[in-house]
């Protein structure tokens, strides 16, 4: 069987300074994704992708993801297009509704996450693709807006979801949806096929691409045997790419990316 495009995750217990060691380790290796979390309150995931994709050359950068209450969908689309064209076609860019807890905190609760998700990511995806935005919605309201430098081709662009309606979304909106919790086989199943149904809906051409993390125990033995097996399960769920991650107590993922390399 096959394999599916196969990734490791700096997970947000690990602090800034330790990022750029692990970038480079990845970079060196024929791992394709290295995804980032933005998580309250830990790292920026702009400034860390940025980081990521200046000390890197070949992998790819994902930023799972941005919590669409916390920045206006112009300064998102401003900071996506940067990074897009500072790094073509390395920028996989993942919006999401965050934590609502945390939204909360910080006095960014929406009382409506998926309209907010609707509107932030059809204005952001517009925005990328280099049109000129009006939008006067319940949340997100731009008077012509346009990017100045808007990149050549649009990063790639995926919503965070675990519930159907966000699923659903994704299909129809997005290029694709990352399951961002430990989704089994059978979840995983069920997910992509309302994701594809929110795609068919939309009279969108093209498949959805399914990323999924997970988690895996660095200090299991024959990890290498572990994390095959377990892309392979997954692979044949419906996934497309998968990003291996260790645990809160044990997030480094150098011993996850000595197994996959």
């Amino acid at each position: 069987m096959s394999l599916p495009t196969l990734g490791v995750i700096f997970r947000p217990q690990s602090p800034p300074e330790a990022l750029r060691e692990i970038v480079e380790a990845v970079d060196a290796t024929d791992v394709a994704e290295l995804w980032l979390w933005e998580d309250c309150f830990s790292e920026g995931g702009i400034a860390t992708a940025a980081a990521a994709l200046a000390w890197s050359e070949r992998v790819k950068v994902g930023i799972g993801l941005l919590p669409v209450p916390l920045r206006n969908p112009a300064l998102a689309a401003m900071e996506l297009a940067t990074l897009e064209r500072l790094a073509p076609g390395r920028v996989i860019a993942g919006l999401g509704h965050g934590v609502l807890d945390w939204m909360g905190q910080v006095g960014a609760r929406a009382e409506s996450p998926l309209t907010l998700l609707r509107e932030y990511t059809t204005a952001v995806r517009a925005l990328l693709d280099g049109e000129k935005v009006d939008a006067d919605g319940r949340y997100v309201k731009l008077d012509g807006v346009a990017l100045d430098w808007a990149p050549q081709a649009p990063p790639e662009l995926v919503l965070g979801a675990t519930r159907e309606k966000t699923l659903r979304l994704a299909g129809e909106l997005a290029d694709g949806v990352l399951l961002v919790g430990d989704t089994d086989a059978e979840a995983l199943r069920s997910a992509r096929a309302i994701v594809e149904e929110g795609r068919a809906a939309s009279g969108r051409d093209g498949l959805p691409r399914v990323i999924t993390y997970a988690e895996v125990d660095p200090a299991q033995p024959d990890l290498r045997g572990v994390l095959r097996a377990r892309a392979e399960e997954l692979a044949a769920a419906g996934a497309d790419a998968v990003a291996f991650h260790g645990t809160f107590d044990a997030p480094d993922p150098r011993p996850l990316l000595d197994a996959l390399a």
